[in-house]
């Protein structure tokens, strides 16, 4: 497949393109700033016109931006609204983009003890960085794009493990992933038909 990867010069990012490469794919790796990762494509990902030509031509959209610092606002919400707009403009369909597990707000698939104490507690911590994760999916799910949504525990810089879990519409018991399982996540959903227009909790197996 072709494939634009934005958010690559970050942890998941960076294993997404390697990941992506190694299984054959032609990956086209967009960053911010020069300089972040050799081989790629600088754009301003807050100008989806900016972006048609970047995407023009190419099957699908891997998204591993996320924010910065617990207090961002809109960094993911308004970047995926303006992917989505130059997809409609490209003709791309495919996403599959990161949230992450707090956002899943009734915990479903989670131990009960986790409901009632982690979850109250990170989400008050992060409130600003959930929010506009969850005003990320609600853009995703109104859009007629073909998108999956994965939501991860904690991420991590550990060595891959080479395994994880899956749950449609509910998350994984565990409190952290390595970037490269997610990543691999990530790329095994876009060949899954099941997963179109489905938010999967991924998790460590």
């Amino acid at each position: 497949m072709k494939i634009v990867v934005f958010g690559a010069s970050g942890g998941t990012g960076r294993a997404l393109v390697e990941q992506a490469r190694a299984a054959g794919h032609h990956v086209t790796a967009v960053v911010r700033a020069p300089g972040d990762l050799a081989d790629a494509v600088v754009a301003d990902i807050f100008d989806p016109p900016s972006l048609i030509p970047l995407l023009t031509g190419n099957d699908a959209v891997l998204s591993a931006l996320g924010p910065r610092g617990r207090t961002a606002t809109s960094v993911c919400s308004t970047a995926v609204a303006g992917i989505i707009e130059a997809m409609a403009g490209a003709g791309v369909r495919r996403i599959v983009a990161i949230s992450a597990q707090p956002v899943l707000r009734g915990g479903a698939g989670e131990p009960w003890w986790h409901r009632l104490t982690t979850r109250p507690l990170l989400r008050t911590i992060y409130r600003h960085v959930y929010r506009d994760l969850e005003r990320m999916e609600r853009t995703l799910s109104a859009s007629d794009t073909d998108w999956t949504v994965l939501r991860p525990p904690y991420l991590t810089d550990d060595p891959p493990v080479g395994r994880y879990r899956t749950a449609m519409d509910a998350n994984v018991p565990g409190w952290s992933l390595a970037r490269s399982d997610l990543a691999r996540a990530m790329l095994d959903a876009l060949d899954h038909p099941a997963t179109i227009r489905r938010a999967l909790g991924v998790g460590p197996n």
